[in-house]
């Protein structure tokens, strides 16, 4: 009886060690890392395109005393000009308003250099030692140097006529560099500076001077209005010149922004319009 007993429990026991063995909980699986997002990066600040003097307004400097480019107008006590009109379009055409800072013609790229005006535009030839200094737009006009004298002086027909004559020119402009390659080419003339093209014109209006060098399409003003005062004369010893508009060379993008806006101006006619508005058409 006892050895029965014992095999009963003995069954019992590994029957009871087998149910254990199968009801044991399965280990849980540990559950995959879960992946963090990657967080979005943090958009970079779109670059401004250009750096200006004062936020929202494209300041230009220029030398506000040459008509038909730019001037004060007697009536209004407003600037006016071709270069005023031009201007104006390109500050719109940028979203920007314009300001314009009258500058004598000396200190003019001074002060774009100082930074005091983001552009010059002032009928500024582009050459080689001013491009030293600042970057120049894309040509927006062509022009040429000539010779302005009395109307009643008939003996000036040409350069050549120039010597033993008093020639006013503004400091600093073509007109004054021309009249220097004259002097170097052996033309003996005399050279008399002045701050604005005004006195140089008023030199020869008192016989001060018996003519000045200076750009055609301001001459030709000069004359249409004063004829009794003012004669042009042309000569192929002057060449074509192109003005620019004058950019600081720390200021890249606003180069190429005015570089777009003077050719869209070209392409959609609007250029012309303003050309036309102050020089009839061409």
């Amino acid at each position: 009886m006892k050895k029965v007993m014992v095999a009963i429990v003995l069954i019992l026991a590994l029957a009871f060690l087998g149910c254990a063995q199968q009801e044991q909980p399965k280990a849980t699986p540990t559950p995959a890392a879960t992946q963090t997002p990657a967080a979005t990066p943090t958009p970079t600040p779109t670059p401004k395109k250009f750096d200006l003097v004062t936020e929202g307004t494209l300041t230009v400097g220029s030398d506000i005393a040459y008509p038909p480019f730019e001037y004060t107008d007697e009536k209004t006590g407003k600037y006016a000009g071709f270069d005023i009109d031009l201007m104006t379009e390109v500050a719109k055409r940028l979203g920007l308003q314009v300001k314009f800072v009258n500058t004598a013609w000396d200190g003019i790229i001074p002060g774009l250099m100082a930074k005091k005006y983001d552009v010059i535009c002032s009928a500024m030839t582009i050459t080689e030692e001013r491009a030293k200094q600042v970057d120049f737009s894309n040509s927006y006009f062509e022009a040429k140097q000539v010779i302005l004298t009395s109307a009643k002086d008939t003996s000036i027909k040409g350069v050549k006529d120039l010597d033993g004559k008093t020639v006013a020119v503004q400091q600093g402009t073509t007109g004054d560099f021309a009249a220097q390659k004259l002097v170097e080419k052996g033309i003996n003339l005399k050279i008399i500076r002045f701050e604005g093209t005004p006195e140089a014109l008023l030199a020869i209006q008192k016989g001060d001077a018996d003519a000045a060098i200076i750009d055609n399409f301001v001459a030709y003003l000069a004359a249409k209005k004063d004829p009794e005062t003012y004669r042009v004369v042309e000569d192929p010893e002057f060449p074509p010149e192109y003005y620019g508009i004058a950019v600081h060379k720390d200021n890249k993008g606003l180069l190429n922004a005015i570089n777009e806006v003077l050719e869209e101006m070209k392409k959609d006619g609007t250029y012309d319009k303003i050309y036309e508005k102050w020089f009839g058409k061409g």
